[in-house]
């Protein structure tokens, strides 16, 4: 068996085992997902949320899902069949090949890149054409407008983040995620990561990803009162479903990054505590708990709000980071902080 996988064949059975491993953590994680973002909402407006099917409703998810797949799938008449199909296949495949470089320990990861970022930000830039493709197939101006909406407001933010990221990658000298999260293993654990050095840009990442994912309270795309859901109002059955997967898929990614980017990714905040995949996983739940508790207690914003946001203050705020982080990095400020290829982290 052990010559079997060192042949051709073998190999290839080997990578197919390890997406198949990706794709089944991300889709149960899914089902947590919505059950957990169903439940926090409900708690912060005292009531029970999901609580019939199953234990304490554990498989309402499950049960929705199912009800989306035996639903009659519905085209509207003038829609162009071909793009309305691929619009929500396109969202989700997408958001689950951004998976192929995420690190869950310091060996487990299905492509060990050295411009992981690079294809991250590749992938979550291509993700709008997904939305865009939805609402224009619709034949609907009420979907297109939503879809233009949604394409104006990822591409605005994914500036912000770009800038924040690239503030990291000059403090680590590296796009690899492994080494980001090496250069943070400084042995002071939780106080030794990169959100104390970039405080300010954790912030401005959390708040650019709500917008990036089309979360409360920036969930303008699917403003109601105005645009009758935005660009999947024509979608229903299985195609809707892909939608929203591929949201909460894009979701779980930015908890992902914040982790890896900010948080040490799998190291343990307590310095003498074995590093691992569990804290990676625990640190994902709890920004997700946070993505969560946004939705919860937080008012929408207005378009104009948002963009204004964007372009007038963290554009500029993120673009004064990175030479901030230059010039520090460059003469080795505060003790090496902002250098940490300097100091071999």
């Amino acid at each position: 068996m052990a010559d079997f996988l060192t042949t051709g064949p073998g190999i290839a059975l080997i990578i197919v085992a390890q997406c198949l491993a990706v794709i089944a953590f991300v889709m149960i994680s899914l089902l947590f997902l919505v059950y957990g973002d169903r439940k926090i909402w409900a708690a912060v407006q005292m009531r029970r949320g999901p609580n019939v099917v199953g234990a304490f409703g554990l498989l309402q998810t499950v049960a929705d899902a199912l009800k989306y797949v035996v639903k009659e799938i519905v085209i509207p008449a003038g829609a162009d069949r071909t793009v309305f199909m691929l619009a929500p296949m396109t969202s989700f495949v997408l958001a689950m090949v951004a998976w192929a470089v995420i690190p869950f320990n310091e060996t487990w990861v299905l492509a060990d890149i050295n411009v992981a970022i690079l294809y991250v930000f590749a992938i979550s830039s291509l993700e709008v054409y997904g939305v865009i493709m939805g609402g224009w197939a619709s034949n609907s101006k009420y979907p297109f407008l939503g879809s233009l909406r949604s394409a104006a407001q990822m591409i605005s933010y994914e500036v912000s983040i770009g800038l924040i990221i690239v503030g990291v990658i000059l403090s680590t000298g590296s796009l690899n995620f492994g080494a980001i999260v090496a250069a943070q293993d400084t042995g002071y654990g939780f106080f030794g990561w990169y959100w104390l050095p970039h405080l300010p840009m954790v912030f401005l990442f959390f708040i650019s990803a709500l917008a990036e994912t089309n979360r409360p309270p920036f969930d303008l795309p699917e403003a109601e009162s105005e645009l009758v859901a935005g660009y999947q109002v024509e979608y229903s059955s299985t195609p809707f479903l892909l939608f929203m997967a591929g949201e909460y898929i894009a979701i779980f990614l930015m908890c992902a990054l914040t982790s890896l980017l900010f948080f040490g990714g799998w190291l343990s905040p307590i310095p003498g505590l074995p590093d691992g995949a569990l804290w990676m996983v625990a640190k994902m739940a709890f920004f997700f708990f946070l993505f969560a508790m946004v939705k919860a207690i937080v008012p929408r914003y207005r378009y104009d709000q948002l963009m204004r946001l964007g372009w007038k203050v963290f554009l500029p705020f993120s673009l004064a980071w990175v030479v901030w982080v230059a010039f520090a990095a460059k003469f080795e400020l505060f003790g090496g902080i902002y250098a940490r290829w300097v100091i071999g982290g």
